[in-house]
């Protein structure tokens, strides 16, 4: 990916006393109980989450599938529509992970898709994923790359449409990483946020609160054997994000137009849909 984030020996906990649990010797977890009261304000946030996802990436696809009830791929179709694609457009999949979303848009009239991500593991599955999941013609419009979101290794005006499903809240500065797929859409192009959030009606909160709060991380954590303490940042991590209107404010503020959020599965998971003004 252009614009790799630099891994460094004094990553979280590296070099730490061992927590509660923790055997001596062992790297400490990304996610201690400590770190997760606003996990969105530490300032080494970037590297916990580079960590997490390198700790979770060989089961992460069975997680989100297990996890949604079978809803996550239907969401990314759903997103997908939205950008209405149109034939030869680019496209750009920030935060691709394991290259779900991004094969979606393989699927679209889009002339090329371009993933990015910047946990290597999560690349590694994507790229394993592409040949067996793709017919050849389909594969071939993809390719994937290590890089930033909020330092994007591209021109600007390069692709016609932005996605980023279930990343920007994983992002250190959700502004920035909204300032460049302003940058890098061309006049007329389309972002569209995927994105975590709490049910607004009863009482489909209370079963959201329970599930995500107590069920999913521990099931998730049984299945992928996860140590980094990613299954109690991720459902904390939307708990302390910004709210709908909060991102469609935060949209519009750097210049996006026809801002629009769609509720999906109950309000579980919302599409956003911006325009930058051609």
């Amino acid at each position: 990916m252009p614009g790799p984030i630099t891994k460094t020996p004094d990553q979280p906990g590296a070099g730490s006393p061992s927590a509660p649990g923790q055997v001596p010797g062992e790297a400490a977890p990304a996610w201690a109980a400590p770190d997760l009261a606003d996990p969105h304000s530490l300032a080494d946030k970037p590297a916990r989450v580079q960590k997490m996802f390198g700790a979770i990436a060989a089961s992460y696809d069975l997680n989100n599938r297990i996890h949604s009830l079978w809803q996550d791929q239907r969401w990314r179709r759903f997103a997908v529509k939205s950008a209405m694609v149109k034939e030869n457009e680019h496209v750009l999949d920030v935060a691709c992970g394991t290259g779900d979303l991004t094969e979606a848009f393989a699927r679209s009239p889009a002339a090329k898709v371009t993933g990015v991500d910047f946990t290597r593991a999560m690349l590694d599955i994507a790229e394993h994923k592409r040949p067996t999941r793709l017919p050849p013609e389909l594969a071939a419009k993809v390719s994937y790359h290590e890089g930033d979101a909020m330092a994007l290794g591209f021109p600007d005006a390069s692709f016609d449409v932005v996605s980023i499903a279930f990343g920007i809240r994983n992002v250190a500065d959700p502004a920035k990483a909204i300032a460049e797929f302003f940058r890098v859409l061309r006049p007329g192009g389309r972002l569209v946020v995927l994105e975590f959030d709490r049910p607004r009606w009863f009482p489909m909160n209370l079963f959201y609160d329970f599930y995500c709060g107590w069920v999913m991380p521990r099931t998730a954590t049984l299945i992928s054997r996860d140590r980094s303490g990613a299954y109690r940042y991720l459902p904390r991590s939307v708990g302390t994000f910004m709210s709908r209107s909060e991102m469609c404010g935060r949209l519009t503020a750097a210049g996006f137009s026809d801002v629009s959020a769609t509720g999906l599965s109950l309000g579980i998971c919302v599409c956003y849909r911006a325009f930058k003004r051609a």
